[in-house]
């Protein structure tokens, strides 16, 4: 049996909000295959998404809260073990999807693990670190996806895989902003420590427009406008916290705490999950 400190930092809970760009994928894949597509869901948030959160949790060795943890555990070797196996098992169950997926499914893994481990470490740098899960968590995964399930030989479309990085990229430096002084003990630089509080808001802001023009191009070229203005509807409970706690951090920049991220967080995948659950509904 596991110990409490590998399940707690394994973090499952944690893929949920990286599910958003999965679903994303679901919903714009012409013909996804059923089979397939609940195979590469399981792979990617009960193996490949906690595997990657235990593994960095084992390298940072952390004792302030971090992301959808406030008092995370101590880990132990058993963590690396627990991780490698699950990376093994990804990339050998994806197999079953296409040797394509498992090649993307072992890159990813790659990209993920060069992100935390020490001898590299590309977390420790502002940009190559955002650039890493920008791209990783966003448009390969998107890219991977949407080509593993579909029943035929497909073309991935790009201007998707543009907004599913922009999504995860307006997040990420809003998940940071509560750590800039554990980071740089850590010697972490991060791009929210380079921006600033502020300035962490209005790289958000830019992130999450630019995703939304891109949404309207993408939706206005397939006919599916009407998949535009549901979008605006559904994130505007987003939209509005987000403002909220903007404005709020400018008086106050204690407020920009792990609490409030968590919130974010949440509400961001929240509202982004149950927009993507109707698309797929609309189109399959």
């Amino acid at each position: 049996m596991l110990a409490r400190s590998t399940i707690q930092l394994l973090r499952f809970h944690f893929s949920l909000f990286l599910m958003p760009v999965f679903l994303f994928a679901v919903s714009q894949a012409p013909e996804p295959d059923v089979l397939k597509t609940v195979l590469a869901f399981v792979i990617l948030h009960f193996l490949v998404y906690p595997s990657s959160n235990g593994y960095n949790s084992y390298m940072d060795r952390d004792e302030t809260p971090i992301g959808g943890l406030s008092a995370p555990l101590q880990p132990t070797r058993e963590l690396f073990f627990t991780s490698v196996v699950m990376d093994i098992a990804a990339v050998l169950i994806s197999l079953f999807i296409s040797v394509p997926f498992a090649v993307g499914i072992l890159l990813y893994i790659i990209a993920s693990r060069a992100y935390s481990y020490r001898g590299i470490r590309l977390k420790q740098y502002p940009v190559t670190g955002f650039l890493t899960v920008f791209l990783f968590q966003g448009a390969w995964i998107f890219y991977i996806s949407y080509a593993g399930i579909s029943k035929l030989a497909v073309t991935v479309p790009l201007i998707p895989c543009i907004i599913s990085s922009c999504l995860i990229g307006a997040l990420y430096p809003l998940t940071q902003i509560y750590q800039h002084e554990a980071d740089r003990k850590d010697g972490v630089t991060t791009i929210s420590y380079v921006l600033g509080k502020n300035g962490s808001f209005l790289f958000s802001l830019i992130l999450f427009l630019l995703a939304t023009a891109l949404l309207y191009v993408h939706f206005q070229s397939v006919q599916q406008i009407r998949h535009f203005y549901r979008f605006l509807f559904i994130m505007l409970p987003v939209v509005l916290f987000f403002l909220y706690w903007m404005i709020a951090v400018r008086r106050d920049q204690t407020l920009a705490n792990f609490k409030n991220s968590l919130r974010m967080n949440l509400l961001s995948t929240l509202c982004t999950t149950i927009y993507f659950i109707t698309l797929i509904v609309a189109n399959h």
